[in-house]
């Protein structure tokens, strides 16, 4: 073999080695220290490139739970805020309630006025304070709100709070009238007819009428022989709208209700020998719902006696009509059924006068049916006709337009009609501070108003809290996804130890066999020294 000094082959390859091994010892021992795997590009760049990506995304994923935090801690103090709202609504309704019963006083009344007064104005404060972080949450300016929840663009989630001020809260309504009409008769010989027989009863059903999504215009109209095409039945009107389910889901309700303070003071009907009187009641649209009372030769009718003949054959043929006796005069009461009256008197010949005033029975202006029979004329008949019309109020959460177009003659009854007389329109809507309990046909509106109020505000509540069960489900799934995306940036960037600690004893192991063989190579030119001897 060849023996040089000047440049020893075998240590500059073993030295070589060295260093290779100690470059990966350390960058082992980095990885080992460090818990990552790539400690720079050179070691796995398009590992660096997949994780350092998957890392921005688990990190969005993290400011995006953070972002839905947020917006449900606004909504919760939305949410108990709300929920204070609607109990102060159902105190007040219990007030209005109790302001509805006739039994109070006015200054009771008026007490409870005061009462709901206050209320109010406390609802009007919670609506316009309630903020998280100087935003204003329950004053309808929270609307259209964006809360990013994702990791990406446009991973939003809109929402929006409506007003629950109180001048923002109350009900949209289309209210009518007791509406009273009449064809009185007077006659000495001859028969006169215009109100009410069996075969056309109070009110029949017209399908003339429409009914189309944006209209609340299904009614029953009446067509009688002559006169008194007028009468609606805004009985059936409110049961068709809260049978719909159209109507329903749009927030909108009716109610009805027909109750007929007779016009003047009760007189006792004194009928001679040879007169007679009957007095027949109609109620709704129903032909056969019809109540006669026969008042015959030599009888007396007693107010009383009225009151009771009406509520006991009421009762046995279901008719839905109640009497009482009040203040001398005689009150009926529907549940919004119309009203039909047919009074006739009549008298045999030399029979007499005879004389009804049908003002002691509906709300009229003073109407008689008159009946005169001399010793030379023939027996005589007259017959009068009036009805009374139910009031109908229809309550909706939200705007809407109504359309009776189809009803003619004053709405045939019903006294619904914008501030022009037109039969369309819009709803007038009624807010917390038009409530006035101080009279029980007030109080009644009251609570139609309040109701509404209520069924809005529990929709805007349920509203707010299906937003914050989203939210809340898209925070369980992204945080899920977080924790997945996270793993898998583990898996390319973080250190296996057992692998790596194998694989650093193997380097210590060559480290010290390769300086072990640096000795050895360092040695072998000292043998040249042997030949210098």
């Amino acid at each position: 073999m060849a023996l040089k000094i000047n440049f020893n082959a075998e240590a500059a390859v073993t030295h070589t080695a060295l260093l290779r091994n100690e470059r990966a010892m350390n960058k082992s021992l980095l990885r080992i220290s460090t818990g990552n795997r790539i400690l720079s590009a050179a070691d796995d760049a398009a590992g660096l490139f997949i994780a350092d990506q998957l890392s921005v995304v688990a990190a969005a994923l993290q400011q995006g739970n953070r972002n839905i935090q947020t917006g449900i801690s606004a909504l919760q103090i939305a949410e108990t805020n709300v929920g204070q709202i609607f109990e102060k609504l159902q105190t007040i309704y219990t007030k209005a309630q109790s302001a509805a019963n006739d039994i109070n006083d006015p200054n009771a009344r008026l007490a409870l006025q005061r009462d709901i007064s206050n209320l109010t104005d406390a609802i009007q404060k919670i609506g316009t304070d309630t903020e998280y972080n100087g935003i204003k949450l329950l004053d309808g300016t929270f609307s259209d709100k964006v809360i990013h929840y994702g990791a990406r663009a446009d991973q939003t989630i809109t929402v929006g709070i409506s007003s629950v001020k109180a001048n923002d809260l109350g009900s949209y309504m289309v209210t009518g009238k007791y509406s009273t009409n009449f064809e009185a008769a007077s006659a000495s010989a001859a028969t006169v007819n215009n109100g009410y027989t069996t075969s056309t009863g109070a009110v029949q059903p017209n399908s003339n009428f429409r009914w189309d999504t944006g209209d609340i215009a299904r009614v029953y109209g009446i067509d009688v022989s002559s006169g008194l095409s007028f009468a609606v039945d805004a009985y059936e009107i409110a049961k068709k709208i809260n049978e719909s389910k159209e109507l329903q889901n749009a927030g909108i309700s009716a109610r009805a209700k027909n109750e007929s303070v007779a016009a003047a003071d009760w007189t006792d009907i004194q009928v001679r020998t040879d007169q007679s009187v009957s007095i027949r009641f109609y109620v709704g649209s129903d032909n056969t719902a019809d109540i006669t009372i026969t008042v015959g030769a030599g009888q007396v009718l007693t107010l009383s006696g009225l009151v009771a003949e009406i509520n006991s054959k009421a009762s046995a043929n279901k008719i839905a009509i109640t009497a009482k006796a009040e203040n001398n005069k005689l009150v009926l009461t529907t549940e919004g059924q119309t009203i039909g009256l047919e009074v006739s008197a009549s008298a045999a010949a030399n029979g007499g006068t005879i004389s009804v005033n049908m003002a002691q029975f509906l709300g009229l202006s003073s109407t008689t049916v008159n009946v005169s029979a001399t010793a030379s004329a023939a027996a005589a008949l007259a017959t009068g006709s009036a009805i009374q019309v139910g009031k109908l109020v229809i309550m909706g959460t939200d705007k809407y337009n109504y359309d009776f177009t189809g009803i003619t003659g004053s709405n045939q009854g019903l006294g619904i009609s914008d501030t022009s007389g037109n039969p369309s329109g819009n709803a007038e809507f009624k807010n917390l501070y038009s409530l006035d309990v101080r009279s029980n046909e007030n109080a009644e509106l009251a609570l139609d108003i309040v109701k509404t109020a209520l069924q809005r505000v529990d929709k805007i509540r349920t509203q707010i809290g299906s937003v914050i069960n989203n939210l809340q489900a898209i925070w369980d799934g992204q945080k899920a996804s977080f924790d997945n995306t996270k793993e898998a940036e583990n898996v390319i960037r973080n250190t296996d130890f057992a692998e790596e600690m194998s694989n650093f004893t193997t380097l210590q192991i060559r480290m010290q066999a390769g300086v072990a063989m640096l000795a050895q190579a360092n040695a072998l030119p000292q043998l040249v020294l042997q030949l210098l001897r």
